[in-house]
């Protein structure tokens, strides 16, 4: 399958409660028929980000299809139009942008009920090719990231090799999405020494700079 992860802000002036009611009901009870749609995750930012300012993004979505061509069909359709019709009353349209990816799960276990799910957008390191980038992300990060014991899920989105072929330069190079129980696991996993090693390598490839994360809850709306 592929997928496609978009991420936006909520519209100029709206409350975040209203934002996600709207988001999680309303929105989500058209985006569910779209034609050719598998699986469709929404992944709400915790209340508690909101405290020192505001997030980089409110949401992250993800749909899944079984390949490009369904998600293009989709253009022509009465449901998309339905989508595209609701999105102002809660998105600020300049904010919205998605990537497409693959995904690859690294930790495969199941998601904690009511868990933390943090998502982190990441870009290369300048200079590093982006194969490279891939590469090490996937055989190096990967299973350091998975033999931390807080983490109970871990999954990879790389973003599609082929937006690189045709030239296109995507908004991020890929999301990386870990789970984990709580956010007291959370705080209490990210003094221990295998998470200080994770961070060391993180320099190594990704542009820290330009690689912005959210904490979440997920609801799974279409599995």
């Amino acid at each position: 399958m592929v997928k496609m992860v978009i991420f936006f802000k909520r519209k100029s002036g709206m409350s975040v409660e209203a934002f996600q009611d709207h988001w999680r009901r309303t929105h989500a009870a058209i985006i569910v028929r779209l034609p050719g749609i598998r699986r469709y995750v929404q992944s709400h930012v915790l209340p508690s980000s909101y405290r020192k300012g505001e997030p980089v993004f409110d949401a992250v979505a993800e749909s899944s299809f079984d390949d490009t061509q369904a998600m293009k069909l989709l253009s022509g359709s009465p449901q998309y139009a339905e989508v595209l019709a609701d999105e102002p009353n809660f998105i600020e349209r300049s904010s919205m942008n998605s990537i497409i990816t693959d995904e690859h799960v690294i930790k495969d276990a199941p998601a904690p009920a009511n868990g933390i799910k943090s998502i982190d957008f990441v870009t290369h390191k300048p200079g590093m090719p982006i194969d490279e980038f891939r590469a090490y992300w996937r055989e190096v990060h990967g299973p350091l990231c998975a033999a931390i014991p807080a983490v109970r899920r871990y999954v990879q989105n790389p973003t599609r090799r082929s937006i690189y072929d045709s030239g296109r330069t995507p908004a991020f190079d890929g999301a990386a999405m870990t789970w984990f129980d709580s956010m007291d696991a959370l705080r209490a996993a990210a003094p221990t020494p295998e998470f200080a090693r994770l961070r060391d390598d993180v320099e190594k490839f990704v542009a820290r700079d330009a690689s912005p994360f959210v904490l979440t809850q997920e609801h799974v709306i279409l599995a």
